[in-house]
């Protein structure tokens, strides 16, 4: 099965991903790790990224689409996947051919994802804050988009992620019916 997470910073789809990982067997991908590790190489893409990532911009569309694509080919990716953090754009949505099942929207407000990410990194100094500000903005005016693309396609599943973890794991699970 093929399962995309979507939904605002501190929504806790890395927290439903790896439950659905166990669930399901199959892996967890997160582009977000899959970046912070290219960020650490001491490459021109690397210091790309992390510049880009710091400043709390999204990675462009097409080098999210041929790394995220590359991540996908391989073996352990055959059988299925939770795949958190991508699409993040209209044009990743629709560029993005990868037969997924699923896609999972844990819907939070601002205020809650911001407190979570408040405990999360335990008051981190302004410039997190202002990054992690522009994130949710960003998220907003180029993911919300993604949601309506794939509710109007049918696959869209929306959980209130405001419910304890256990709530939105018994629902999406009872939605995907496994």
């Amino acid at each position: 099965m093929k399962i995309v997470l979507i939904g605002i910073q501190g929504s806790g789809k890395s927290t439903q991903g790896n439950l659905l990982s166990e669930k399901l067997g199959v892996p967890y991908l997160s582009t977000g790790h899959i970046f912070r590790e290219l960020a650490h190489e001491k490459t021109p893409l690397g210091r790309y990224i992390k510049e880009t990532m710091n400043s709390g911009y999204l990675i462009p569309d097409e080098k999210t689409l041929e790394i995220v694509n590359e991540y996908l080919s391989r073996p352990e990716y055959e059988k299925g996947y939770i795949l958190d953090g991508f699409p993040r754009t209209s044009e990743q949505a629709e560029k993005f051919s990868n037969g997924i099942n699923a896609v999972i929207y844990i819907n939070v407000p601002d205020d809650e994802a911001l407190r979570r990410l408040w405990l999360r990194e335990d008051g981190r100094e302004d410039s997190a804050t202002n990054a992690i500000l522009r994130r949710i903005a960003i998220f907003h005016k180029f993911t919300e988009p993604v949601i309506e693309y794939y509710k109007k396609k049918g696959i869209l599943i929306e959980v209130n992620g405001e419910e304890s973890i256990e709530d939105v794991r018994d629902k999406i699970i009872a939605f995907l019916n496994i």
